[in-house]
């Protein structure tokens, strides 16, 4: 079934036909046909590990990493359930990881094979007028989609693994992975940092700092922060960091809301307070300075939404965001982080309106505005261990199974370290290798 904006879409689609880009999504393979191991897409529920063709050096800024690490992210939900517009069967997913320099292009001068370097999410240019800003999630020249185009009136960045709704590129929930412009696309990692406090330069650690200083938290502020997943968990420790006088976490899974109190963060559980609003009104009389929507759009609670969600009259849910417009305070601030994708219903447009809320789209962050900051202010001096999320360890073969079981919440799963046979042994105080059939 279609709607109808998705109909309107796929017809402006075709009358605009492909956007020129400095970068190609299809990749050269090996002369020899040797092959990895990637995790594809083949439908909704239906992950699968394939043997797929090693890429090589393709176009003269390329990359080619041996990936040494690489996750699942809370997003990947969405391409899993079948959420995210143009998928294709075949479809290599995962858009966070890092690895080793394998394969350099002509034009690469600044990296060497050998090399450590974690990639970021997003393939960026460098040098259009976005990326120039370190806006590299905005970047106008690396994602053909003209559906994106029609929908949105504008392209956001190529990203790994993501559809091809955002470029069609291979993603790095594999063996190899081919990163266009490579020069600009990957951070070199210090010798002494190991790969689980590096991983997550790639998304979580600049997506959930990107909420908070781009919705303008500061010192003195009330903070409510919706989801309690990894972004979330790290969205309320840069809060406090940033000087926030308290930071309330909205969630219903008990080992979140623990795992949140252990870290001196303030929680309600929506599934005990269903009336959120009302909650935050006892707790802190006259509301919340800041709102921060680390949350998802593929699970209503509602049965209005459900309905709606199931009949396909909308893509997302506006739950959060009522909630979050009704709890701060007059000209209070409301961050959107959530990989929102399209159209929701019975939006409170006039309490945004009438309180003078800023309702701030934070975007897809911004990658390289942040990745050296994070990693030498607060991960190389001690000020931010983003092990702390970590709760297993497994190898690739694992991910069809991992996917089952992130997705049902199984075992306290969140953030899980997945490694190759190129990865080396865990750092101390991180999780040991294991199977997921040995703890579902």
């Amino acid at each position: 079934m279609q709607t109808a904006f998705t109909t309107a879409a796929n017809t402006l689609q075709q009358k605009m036909g492909e956007v020129p880009t400095v970068v190609h999504p299809e990749y050269k393979t090996r002369p020899d046909g040797s092959t990895m191991k990637a995790l594809a897409w083949f439908g909704a529920r239906d992950v699968r590990m394939i043997d797929a063709p090693i890429p090589d050096i393709t176009e003269p800024d390329d990359v080619i990493l041996k990936v040494t690490g690489t996750t699942i992210c809370g997003s990947d939900l969405h391409l899993y359930h079948g959420e995210i517009v143009a998928l294709q069967k075949g479809d290599i997913l995962g858009h966070e990881f890092m690895g080793v320099v394998d394969k350099v292009g002509p034009n690469v001068n600044n990296l060497q094979v050998g090399q450590r370097v974690v990639a970021s999410f997003q393939i960026a240019c460098g040098e259009c007028s976005y990326c120039k800003q370190k806006l590299s999630s905005f970047c106008d020249r690396t994602n053909p989609s003209s559906l994106m185009n029609s929908m949105y009136g504008h392209r956001d960045a190529g990203f790994f693994g993501y559809s091809h709704f955002t470029g069609g590129f291979a993603g790095g929930q594999a063996e190899y992975v081919r990163v266009p412009k490579g020069n600009v696309n990957l951070l070199p990692i210090p010798d002494d940092i190991p790969d689980e406090k590096a991983l997550y330069l790639s998304d979580v650690l600049p997506t959930s700092y990107h909420c908070v200083v781009d919705t303008g938290v500061k010192e003195g502020d009330v903070v409510g922060v919706w989801g309690l997943g990894p972004i979330g968990q790290c969205a309320a420790r840069w809060a406090k960091l940033k000087g926030a006088s308290r930071v309330i976490g909205i969630d219903r899974i008990p080992e979140r809301l623990a795992f949140a109190r252990d870290a001196g963060i303030e929680t309600i559980d929506f599934s005990q307070h269903t009336d959120v609003v009302k909650r935050i009104q006892e707790i802190c009389p006259g509301g919340l300075d800041v709102a921060l929507d680390c949350g998802t759009f593929h699970q209503p609670k509602t049965m209005l939404h459900k309905v709606e969600k199931a009949l396909m009259l909308e893509t997302d849910v506006s739950e959060i965001a009522n909630e979050m417009i009704t709890s701060v305070k007059k000209m209070g601030r409301c961050g959107v982080i959530a990989a929102y994708a399209g159209y929701t219903n019975h939006f409170n447009i006039g309490a945004l309106m009438e309180k003078g809320i800023r309702f701030i789209g934070n975007g897809q962050a911004p990658v390289h505005m942040y990745w050296k900051e994070i990693l030498n202010d607060y991960i190389i001096p001690g000020k931010f261990d983003p092990t702390f999320m970590i709760t297993h360890r497994v190898p690739i073969d694992d991910f069809p199974k991992l996917y089952q079981a992130f997705d049902k919440r199984v075992a306290g799963v969140e953030k899980v370290f997945v490694e190759t046979q190129f990865s080396k042994a865990a750092a101390p105080g991180c999780p040991l290798t294991s199977r997921v059939d040995d703890w579902v």
